[in-house]
């Protein structure tokens, strides 16, 4: 992924702040335009389609999450907390990120790796366990963000339940 010029950053930041404020429905390339106050055709001279600026939504997600992770460290419990503290924060980009298919190709080469990489040493190299351990933790969130839990449920206990379990599952803890 090329730099981005001050005009792309303008726009990347424009998008960031309606899909933060206004969640998915707000990223339209036309209230993109009319919150920059340009014609919509403007933004075209900036990037070919809403799915280029949105991988750039979703690369500086990845950026964000996966240095969250490396903060903290190698430990399960640890991971779980700085993944859900993330996503928990940031619901409309995790949104963008994990909803349906990720637009790799346009993606910086190595990013999905590096952001995994955490979760990853955390479990020894074994990436099967890492996706089962990302797929508890990405429904445990999405679940949590529909307020499908029940009203008490406590679901610290439910992440350190299921830490505990993947460590077992591989002899680390």
């Amino acid at each position: 992924m090329p730099e981005l010029t001050a005009r792309q950053r303008e726009i990347v930041a424009t998008a960031r702040d309606l899909l933060a404020g206004e969640g998915a429905e707000g990223l339209t390339l036309g209230r993109i335009a009319r919150t920059l106050g340009i014609r919509t055709p403007s933004l075209y001279k900036h990037f070919p389609s809403r799915r280029h600026l949105e991988a750039v939504l979703i690369a500086e997600g990845m950026e964000q999450l996966g240095a969250a992770l490396r903060l903290a460290g190698g430990d399960l419990h640890a991971l779980g907390a700085a993944y859900r503290r993330w996503a928990l924060a940031n619901p409309a980009l995790y949104a963008l990120m994990t909803d349906g298919p990720l637009p790799r190709d346009l993606l910086p080469d190595g990013l999905e790796d590096r952001a995994a990489q955490p979760l990853l040493d955390a479990v020894g190299g074994d990436q099967d366990l890492a996706r089962a351990v990302w797929a508890h933790a990405h429904g445990m969130v999405v679940l949590e963000l529909a307020g499908r839990f029940p009203p008490g449920a406590d679901l610290e206990a439910a992440w350190r339940t299921a830490a505990d379990a993947f460590g077992r599952a591989r002899g680390i803890g």
